[in-house]
């Protein structure tokens, strides 16, 4: 037997390997059966242009465990190695400088830079690494190589009938979980589900049926057991394939999931190769959703589920899959490294996801309007959170009233222009966030003629002042923010009916009531508007909204409410002011809460008593 010594520069490359090359120890199993299509692929390259001798035959590579020899086995019949060839593949570790390498990296959970390390994985789970590998090349005779996690290997003559190599792991016992066959079958679905060369691990039992009618009969048998997809629709050109295609793809993905909206298949050669295929699904307008569903793939190797630095922040809320083998990757394929191609990438993604959005609202846009509530999640977040996308989406983003009706941000400036615009020449967007509590509000704003839109969005708030510092003179006012008369301001105001002393005893009457838990204000409105009306200012309850959404207790910052009495009511003008002290203080608490029910502000205790202080009443 020849033994010799791996050439590196230092004694201590092993146990670095196995502490800092790779974050997950895992991962060791997604290197091998790389390296292993990686010699299959070879081989086909050969075959194609007329160089590999042999026939190529069945090219399926073989996962094996035995349990009881503590060994996992990957076995491949592609290229394989010569004696020469082992020598200088296994027997070099591929970086240019070890010792610098050392020196800079050594107290670092990860390594950047591209060092051909994949094979040595392996000794981050085995103590004894074993490869029996046959050239293709007839002339050439099998031989075995054999290294215990230090810088000797022996290497010697070998039995193997056929071209190919195994690479047979002794796993060591602080690696005792890669001895089960459900975790070593995970890992195949997770790292090697997309290979484009069949994987098999094991046999699998499936359920055939014999015979037709009353004389069908079912068996169980067992099948080999194909762990790998080597033909991802993503890799196909979208003309071959139909919308069946793409949802069967998505189950495949995402089994029991709602079938998505629509998708985009991204395929792109020039300035940087990228393919994938993106899928929008169902988000019901919440951000409460499970991310991390876009994964990363380079040749069809698994990288990574954590995209943000190639997807933008608003679309890691799409499913599916990108490819791409320019984006650039630490030697551990683990972590993506910045790079002006990544860039590029991330541009390219939210032009495609844009110019589909406005394909589809051009090409049917009542069905586009019918994905609406599912789809403003995704462009709204898109729209505050990305300058280049809000100039595209401003052709497609829709806005929608309480009728159920859908504008372009064009056309319902066109539409409220006439009555909603103020003194200041500033256009006023009306809207609400909840058309049940504020129905009351909602039906007088309409019986002025006011058009109100829902924004009952988690995203709506951001959303909003973006419009108010993109649009021209666009302002957004809840309709609960103030009273009637004064969301949309103009100059004519109605006259009070009482006089100043009058006005000032309404007033106490209801501050005897309310005491600290609101301000009063008196304001000669409408006959027809309510007496009592609860408004919380637009600016400080929107702030209140955007610190609860970046996770900040809505307790952290009070309710802060005007009660606005409105001095013109029959039942403020006439009844209250007509009654006794005593009775003018119960009138002012009940019509009080009748407001907070109305603004579902009464709750609890209160609510309780206001019942029973209705029932009095009604004595």
């Amino acid at each position: 037997m020849e033994r010799g010594n791996i050439s590196v520069q230092t004694e201590n490359i092993f146990p670095i390997i196995k502490k800092f090359l790779y974050s997950d120890h895992e991962i060791f199993l997604r290197e091998l059966v790389s390296n292993a299509v990686d010699a299959t692929t070879k081989l086909k390259t050969l075959a194609s242009k007329g160089e590999a001798l042999t026939e190529l035959g069945d090219l399926t590579i073989q996962v094996k465990l035995d349990k009881d020899a503590r060994t996992l086995t990957i076995s491949d019949r592609g290229i394989g190695m010569s004696e020469e060839e082992v020598k200088k593949y296994l027997n070099q570790v591929a970086f240019s400088s070890a010792q610098e390498f050392l020196d800079k990296y050594k107290d670092e959970a990860s390594i950047i830079g591209h060092f051909g390390l994949g094979f040595y994985s392996a000794f981050m789970v085995a103590d004894r690494v074993e490869v029996v590998t046959r050239s293709y090349r007839t002339d050439e005779k099998a031989v075995r190589w054999t290294c215990e996690g230090d810088p000797s290997y022996g290497l010697e003559p070998a039995e193997r009938d056929d071209r190919g190599t195994d690479i047979i792991l002794h796993i060591s016992k602080d690696s005792d979980e890669f001895l089960e066959d459900s975790r070593i079958e995970g890992l195949l679905k997770k790292y090697c589900r997309f290979l484009p060369v069949p994987i098999q691990f094991g046999l699998r039992k499936e359920t055939v049926y014999e015979g037709e009618g009353e004389d069908e009969k079912s068996k169980e048998v067992e099948v080999v057991n194909i762990v790998n997809n080597p033909n991802p629709i993503w890799k196909k050109q979208p003309t071959d394939l139909t919308d069946e295609d793409y949802r069967a793809f998505y189950e495949e993905l995402h089994p029991y999931s709602q079938p998505p909206m629509f998708w985009i298949h991204l395929n792109i050669d020039y300035p940087f190769n990228l393919t994938g295929i993106l899928y929008f699904p169902k988000v019901s307008g919440s951000f409460d959703m499970q991310r991390n569903k876009i994964q990363l793939y380079a040749n069809q190797v698994y990288v990574t589920d954590e995209v943000k630095e190639i997807v933008p922040e608003f679309l890691t809320l799409l499913h599916g899959v990108i490819d791409s083998p320019d984006i650039p990757l630490n030697v551990s394929r683990s972590y993506l490294q910045s790079d002006q191609n990544v860039k590029k990438i991330t541009g390219y993604i939210t032009r495609k996801v844009a110019e589909k959005l406005h394909d589809l609202f051009k090409s049917d846009r009542n069905a586009f309007a019918e994905k609406w509530d599912d789809l403003s999640v995704f462009v709204k977040y898109g729209m505050v959170s990305d300058e280049k996308f809000y100039e595209r989406a401003t052709k497609f983003v829709l806005l929608k009233n309480t009728e159920g009706k859908y504008f372009t941000l064009e056309e319902y400036r066109d539409k409220v222009k006439n009555l909603q615009t103020d003194k200041h020449d500033r256009q006023i967007y009306i809207y609400t966030h909840d058309e049940a509590a504020h129905h009351a509000i909602v039906t007088a704003a309409k019986d002025r003629g006011y058009d109100v839109l829902v924004c009952d969005n988690i995203i709506d708030n951001h959303f909003m002042q973006q419009l108010e510092m993109k649009e021209d003179k666009v302002t957004f006012v809840r309709v609960d923010s103030d009273t009637l008369d004064n969301l949309v301001q103009k100059d004519d105001k109605p006259e009070s009916v009482l006089n100043e002393e009058q006005t000032k005893q309404v007033k106490d009457a209801f501050e005897g009531v309310i005491k600290q838990q609101g301000r009063v204000e008196t304001k000669a409105l409408s006959p027809e508007d309510l007496p009592v009306q609860i408004t919380r200012p637009e600016f400080l309850r929107r702030m209140q909204e955007m610190q609860a959404l970046q996770g900040n207790r809505m307790d952290d910052f009070p309710m802060s409410y005007n009660v606005v009495v409105n001095t013109n009511h029959p039942l403020i003008s006439g009844k209250l002011l007509a009654a006794s002290a005593e009775s003018r203080e119960e009138l002012a608490s009940y019509l009080y809460q009748v407001a907070l029910l109305s603004q579902n502000l009464l709750k609890g205790e209160a609510l309780t008593n206001f019942v029973r202080q209705s029932l009095k009443m009604a004595e």
